[in-house]
């Protein structure tokens, strides 16, 4: 089951930082699936591609060969919280997308509080271009910044 770590605060592994570890990470959308990397030695992270997949098929097809690709030792989803912090209904979107990851491809994955990663992401790229990867980059960011 992927684990939910809070936006700010400490977390799993808060304050030690581990052997080095590439992360991929998913702003997860119906339509769109923003995609970003990072890794735990620099803890940085920086926005990838987005995702415009129309069947699932071709969703899993694309995450997949990502996850051939770059070879992530853990994978972080967004996970869409109310302004107070309670489930809606794109929550249940993520916690499925995050467990469909976990089970098809046997990556662990990390749920982390998405709240404002959208805002932030268009403030950041300054402009209204497409924002998804940004915002996977701002979401893996906080993830690294609790390590």
């Amino acid at each position: 089951m992927p684990e939910h770590v809070p936006a700010r605060g400490s977390g799993p592994g808060a304050g030690v930082r581990q052997s080095e570890q590439t992360l991929l990470a998913f702003d997860f959308g119906l339509k769109k699936i923003g995609v970003a990397l990072g890794n735990t030695l620099t803890g940085q992270a920086r926005p990838l591609c987005i995702l415009t997949p129309v069947t699932r098929e071709q969703r899993f097809d694309q995450v997949g060969a990502l996850l051939a690709e770059w070879q992530p030792d853990r994978v972080v989803v967004g996970l869409p919280l109310t302004l107070d912090g309670g489930e809606q209904p794109a929550s249940g979107h993520s916690r499925r997308f995050a467990h469909q990851i976990e089970g098809r491809f046997r990556v662990p994955v990390v749920l982390v509080d998405e709240r404002g990663s959208s805002l932030e992401a268009q403030q950041i790229l300054g402009t209204h271009a497409p924002d998804d990867a940004m915002a996977a980059a701002v979401i893996l960011q906080r993830y690294l910044d609790q390590l």
